[in-house]
């Protein structure tokens, strides 16, 4: 309980300090900071982040970098989140079967495929191909499809 409390304080905190703020100096005068404990996995929603005054040097500015994202990492109440802790939420899951595609010209190949890693939309993955156990890498272009470019 006194964790949450904490959490709301520092909400509070901020957004009166953001209020005082002149408009074109709270946005790259701001720090982005998880305002709850949040879990690698989870999506980012708008409650879970909230502005504090000051710049800190590699950390996000602006709350649309993490709204919508997925935490790679736990983040923590009070600490900067930086680009690296934040993703595109994951369309492939480790250990998950995936349909690896390869097209060139008017050629296409599809196979089944278990992913090794977890991945989001645009992301690389290492995949192996069940049908030679030959791990390739490609990118995740939808929910469990990755393409293969060689």
């Amino acid at each position: 309980m006194p964790a949450l409390r904490l959490a709301g304080m520092l909400g509070l905190a901020a957004a009166i300090a953001l209020a005082q703020m002149p408009p074109a100096a709270a946005a790259e005068d701001a720090t982005l900071v998880a305002a709850r404990p949040i879990r690698a996995m989870t999506l980012i929603g708008p409650a879970d982040v909230t502005l504090l005054p000051g710049a800190t040097p590699g950390a996000l500015s602006d709350p649309e970098a993490a709204i919508g994202r997925e935490a790679r990492v736990m983040l923590y109440p009070g600490r900067p989140i930086r680009p690296g802790d934040v993703g595109p939420p994951a369309l492939v899951e480790r250990n998950g079967r995936v349909t690896l595609r390869y097209a060139r010209g008017g050629l296409e190949i599809a196979t089944e495929g278990r992913a090794l890693d977890r991945a989001g939309l645009g992301e690389t993955v290492r995949v192996m191909n069940l049908d030679s156990r030959i791990v390739v890498s490609g990118t995740v272009a939808g929910p469990g499809l990755v393409e293969v470019s060689r």
